[in-house]
């Protein structure tokens, strides 16, 4: 069957857009979360919205499975493909078509970068503020699919709340536009976040955002982590609002400094990047007050220009990539806890680290208590691999117990859906799916993403009795 689809997608996409070659398709085998791969199927490289809709009609023409992928840089194996299904990679489509200053919008495709869009409008005095940190190249497709965030959301929120419009492809093939002014039920807040499995946008409307009069970059350095967690309690408990509160841990500084030589203070035990910005009277006045809380740092910087600002954040933003300096693999963890519950979990990672010998790098939004827990391991030991796969699920489980949650920006994709029946009900996790059912009724955009097992469409909701039919026939697995 995929064969007879191969042929068909030729006749309707150039030459060179479908890839079928073996040693070509292994560059599609997984996302930034390289633990879990899969050579897909087929491989296709649309340039138009309508050749995706074409794509798709043809994958419900064949019954088979299709996967959005943007640049490839999430943390979750969303994009993580099917090896009897298509990839639908979105890469040429990085046009921003519409610039609309006067209503602070741009309109852009899927496949632009998330800085590119800062930098079509930085001259006029705009930007775009969700900033992961891979937003020199995550595509803002991908930041749809998965409602990133970043260092700023503290203060300016998600993707979600920068998105006016979207035009996306529906799973059996039709072109429609979900906007935010459409009365009704939130359909497009519905999409943001979905993960690919209620269809693939195509075009995105942003909203812009005017570039602050003043902007106050501070480094404190801390003898240890704790110090560091209460400097943010602190700073939130005080009425400030930064635009950024991000930390790093004294492992994190050891694999930046050996990756970028970013120059934090040496014998760190934690850093604290805290960013004001805001009217110039408002920064001045926050600024004055920021420094009688971080007292206690033995070492307190503030960026003097636009040069020293980057420099500060150039550990930070190049954390995750940097730990590939000091060990060979490594899981990236994404929960969520109360603010007033970073120590508590801090410390039961740190006892988790030394119980199972697998180190855990620390590096997280410290304002909205978004934990990035690098988990390090030496894949070619025996059974390294299980030991940080074991750490990483009872991290999950001390954000839930701690009344968090399993993902804050990252998503769930394949390697979180098994964790999700411990943060939801059955009865929650059939409701979400009901949802994905109204959009994808046979379960052809993303399937195996984000629920631990997918229901049947046509099944009656209720108490589900006896096995899967899916589970019995091998396709899905039960956890």
């Amino acid at each position: 069957m995929l064969d007879t689809l191969t042929a068909a997608l030729r006749e309707v996409l150039p030459a060179d857009a479908v890839i079928t070659d073996p040693v070509r398709l292994r560059t599609y085998e997984c996302d930034g979360l390289t633990y879990h791969r899969a050579t897909p199927g087929v491989v296709v490289l649309p340039d138009t919205a309508e050749q995706v809709a074409s794509v798709v009609r043809l994958c419900n023409e064949f019954a088979v499975p299709f996967v959005a992928r943007g640049s490839g840089t999430g943390l979750s194996g969303g994009a993580l493909p099917r090896e009897d299904g298509v990839l639908v990679v979105t890469s040429r489509m990085r046009r921003v078509l519409e610039v609309d200053l006067p209503n602070r919008r741009a309109v852009v495709e899927p496949g632009v970068t998330n800085l590119a869009i800062t930098e079509a409008v930085r001259d006029q005095g705009y930007y775009y503020a969700p900033d992961p940190s891979s937003q020199q190249i995550c595509s803002i497709g991908g930041n749809v699919a998965e409602n990133s965030g970043g260092a700023h959301c503290l203060k300016y929120g998600f993707t979600v709340n920068h998105v006016e419009a979207c035009e996306i492809v529906t799973p059996d093939g039709d072109l429609v536009t979900l906007d935010r002014m459409d009365p009704g039920y939130d359909l497009l807040g519905a999409f943001i976040g979905s993960e690919g499995t209620l269809g693939i946008a195509t075009k995105i409307t942003v909203r812009l955002s005017r570039a602050p009069e003043s902007v106050t970059t501070v480094l404190a350095a801390f003898e240890n982590i704790e110090q560091g967690g209460r400097a943010v309690s602190a700073i939130i408990g005080a009425g400030i609002v930064p635009a950024a509160i991000e930390m790093m841990d004294a492992l994190a500084i050891e694999a930046a400094e050996a990756a970028v030589a970013c120059d934090y203070p040496r014998g760190a035990g934690a850093v604290l990047i805290v960013e004001l910005d805001g009217p110039s009277a408002e920064v001045e006045l926050q600024f004055a007050r920021l420094k009688e809380i971080c007292a206690g740092a033995f070492e307190l910087r503030v960026a003097a220009g636009q040069e020293e600002r980057a420099a500060i954040w150039k550990g930070r933003k190049s954390a995750f990539a940097a730990v590939g300096r000091i060990s060979p693999a490594y899981i990236v963890q994404d929960g969520v806890v109360p603010r007033t519950a970073l120590p508590r979990v801090l410390a039961e990672i740190d006892r988790l680290s030394a119980e199972h010998r697998i180190r855990v790098a620390n590096v997280f939004h410290a304002g909205d208590g978004n934990l990035h827990p690098l988990v390090l391991f030496d894949d070619a030991e025996p059974g390294a691999g299980e030991r940080a796969e074991t750490v990483s699920g009872a991290i999950l489980d001390l954000c839930i117990e701690h009344g968090g949650s399993i993902t804050g920006e990252h998503g769930v994709g394949v390697d979180k859906a098994r964790y999700m029946p411990r943060m939801f009900t059955d009865d929650d996790l059939d409701t979400m799916q009901l949802v994905r059912c109204a959009f994808d009724p046979r379960g052809l955009s993303n399937p195996g993403k984000v629920f631990p097992t997918p229901r049947l469409c046509g099944e009656v909701p209720g108490v589900r009795k006896g096995v899967h039919p899916l589970v019995e026939s091998g396709k899905a697995e039960q956890f």
